[in-house]
């Protein structure tokens, strides 16, 4: 729903910014500004400024700014409609009127809420009659205090059938409000509707705002079809957009930093049992886009409890695929992985809040278990098999939409499957990628003394476009060396993705020359690029550069070539982490390891190939 201008400017005059961030914020005044310490970061010094005039809050210390409705989204985990109706209230203004169509369909909800909180009450009241004995009992055996039970508003729905529809019809609830609210089920045959729920514990679901929108029940019946029923999709309810106990785990959630996201509804409770406030559950479906939105609302980064099995695990490998595209800076989910055979209500009423701390500092980062997930998938024992981990991490990789996360994301993976394949590597020197010994022909001194020119003279960029051109003019290069492409570093993200684009043609094309894979890359619109490198490969004139040369040559020239990139990518990284740590300490030890790097630097320029 959009608002009008004056209605928002509106609620600004009439409410100031520090009255709402104060609630929050203990606050000073410093001139025309108040300070205090930040709501969204631990600091000991003041950085959070809120200035009532500009009708704005702003966070040094996390770059945060925004009005009162934002800090309300922020803090609060409301929607903007939500924080919107939230400060017209205290502001003493009405909303504004809304189209007849939907001002219909608001009252309908409105109409279903009401009859949805007296079913809520009237489950209530069925849990302390004689009937629901073995109710009572079941609740007992999960250590479910008297208080816990009222606080999550448990209740039980009778065995018989239409209990509840007599009550809510001798209220005034027409048969249709029944159906539309989920609550009774009519055959198609004509007999009369009927309770959807009986012989159940009742959990109620809330909206965001409180309101009982839906009901889980669980069965008593061992022989029941469900242990666990739901209410349908209704206007009031949609389960992909919703989360159990939201509502409650809003403040724990702002005031830890944290949130839970467990199975299911006891789960949310066991954890409430001792102590932790701030969890929530999806209600019988994967977590869904919306739910992850929710839960951002909550944290940056909510942690997923799963059940100690391999369903559990399951479900957070489905997780990971919904998380990729929806990945933001500063956002993204951790993951808990229980003991075998234990959910989080087993844990905390086994070990207690201590037991559940230690689960939850062992959490997961979502790349560390798509690495873990990709790597359980088949045996690595093949070049065929460990290219397939490759593509399958590369497509993962795709499916992210931030391009920062995307390029970082790649960069973490990389490292990872150098380490884990750890390629046999050439002769080294000093550890560091030496030279190969090769038939010194007229050829190949001449790509000597023109890689050592172009060593010397050429930047990081340059050296790396120069690799790529050795690949386009002889693309079996990319095929025979996969691995050693992986390891070479490219700096440029342009040349990055070439690189990654050539690779993924070769590997998959049955025509490997220059034509087919530049008719490729134009596709990806990398034409430009390619005659950019195509122009640097023609003023060094390097060997494996030249499409007249024999592959055996240019081969050898090619790798002689890497290594020199290599070993000076090498010295030049160590050479600025030398100049950070002198500037940062100035002590002797770390000026003569920059001196003996630079001499390094120096000698191998120089050096007759």
């Amino acid at each position: 729903m959009a608002f009008p201008a004056h209605f928002i400017e509106e609620i600004k005059n009439r409410i100031s910014v520090s009255s709402v961030v104060g609630r929050h914020v203990k606050l000073q005044r410093r001139g025309r500004e108040y300070v205090g310490l930040s709501p969204f970061k631990a600091e000991k010094t003041p950085s959070f400024t809120v200035n009532d005039d500009k009708q704005f809050y702003h966070c040094f210390a996390t770059g945060k700014h925004g009005s009162i409705f934002d800090f309300l989204m922020e803090t609060q985990g409301l929607s903007f409609i939500e924080a919107i109706e939230r400060l017209a209230g205290e502001a003493g203004l009405a909303m504004p009127e809304r189209d007849p169509q939907e001002a219909a369909k608001a009252e309908k909800r409105q109409d279903l809420s009401q009859w949805m909180a007296k079913a809520s009450e009237w489950f209530i009241q069925q849990l302390n009659t004689s009937e629901a004995g073995n109710a009572r009992e079941y609740l007992k055996r999960r250590s479910l205090s008297s208080d816990l039970m009222a606080r999550f508003g448990i209740g039980y729905a009778p065995a018989n059938k239409n209990g509840l529809t007599r009550y809510l019809t001798g209220l005034g609830a027409s048969n249709d409000d029944l159906m539309s609210a989920g609550l009774v089920i009519k055959p198609d045959d004509g007999r009369p509707m009927f309770d959807r729920f009986r012989d159940r514990i009742m959990f109620p679901i809330h909206d965001a705002r409180g309101r009982v929108i839906a009901f889980g029940g669980r069965a008593l019946d061992p022989n029941a079809p469900a242990k666990y029923l739901n209410s349908p999709e209704t206007p009031l309810f949609h389960k992909g957009a919703n989360l159990y106990n939201f509502h409650r785990a809003r403040q724990p959630s702002y005031e830890t930093k944290q949130v839970l996201v467990t199975e299911g509804y006891m789960d949310v409770i066991g954890l409430a049992r001792v102590g932790i406030e701030a969890a929530v559950a999806p209600l019988g479906t994967a977590v869904t886009e919306q739910q992850i939105d929710l839960l951002w609302r909550l944290t940056p980064e909510p942690i997923l409890c799963l059940d100690g099995d391999s369903a559990g695990l399951r479900a957070a490998y489905r997780v990971i695929d919904r998380a990729l595209p929806l990945l933001k800076p500063g956002y993204s989910l951790r993951f808990a992985l229980l003991p075998m055979g234990k959910d989080p209500d087993d844990l905390a009423r086994d070990g207690g809040r201590e037991a559940v701390d230690q689960v939850l500092e062992r959490a997961m980062s979502l790349v560390d278990l798509l690495w873990d997930r990709e790597l359980e998938q088949a045996p690595l024992d093949t070049p065929e098999r460990r290219a397939h981990l490759r593509q399958r991490l590369r497509a993962c990789i795709q499916q992210i939409q931030n391009r920062d996360i995307k390029e970082l994301y790649g960069q973490d993976i990389k490292a990872r499957l150098d380490k884990l394949f750890a390629p046999t590597p050439l002769p080294t020197n000093n550890g560091r990628l030496g030279g190969r010994s090769f038939a010194r022909s007229d050829a190949r001194q001449e790509t000597r003394r023109s890689a050592a020119a172009w060593a010397s003279n050429g930047n990081l960029s340059g050296r790396s476009a120069l690799l790529i051109a050795g690949l386009i003019t002889h693309p079996q290069l990319a095929t025979r060396h996969e691995e050693l492409l992986h390891r070479i570093e490219f700096s440029d993200h342009d040349l990055r993705r070439l690189r990654d684009e050539i690779v993924n043609f070769t590997s998959m094309s049955e025509t490997l020359d220059t034509s087919a894979l530049t008719g490729h890359l134009k596709g990806q619109a990398l034409d430009g690029l390619v005659a950019q490198i195509e122009q640097i490969a023609k003023a060094h004139g390097l060997l494996f550069t030249r499409p007249d040369t024999e592959f055996n040559e240019a081969e050898a020239a090619w790798l002689e070539v890497a290594q020199i990139h290599h070993t000076l990518t090498t010295l030049e990284r160590e050479k600025a982490e030398a100049e950070a740590d002198f500037a940062a300490d100035g002590e002797d030890e770390s000026f003569e390891r920059l001196k003996a790097i630079k001499r390094e630097i120096e000698e191998f320029e120089g050096r007759t190939f």
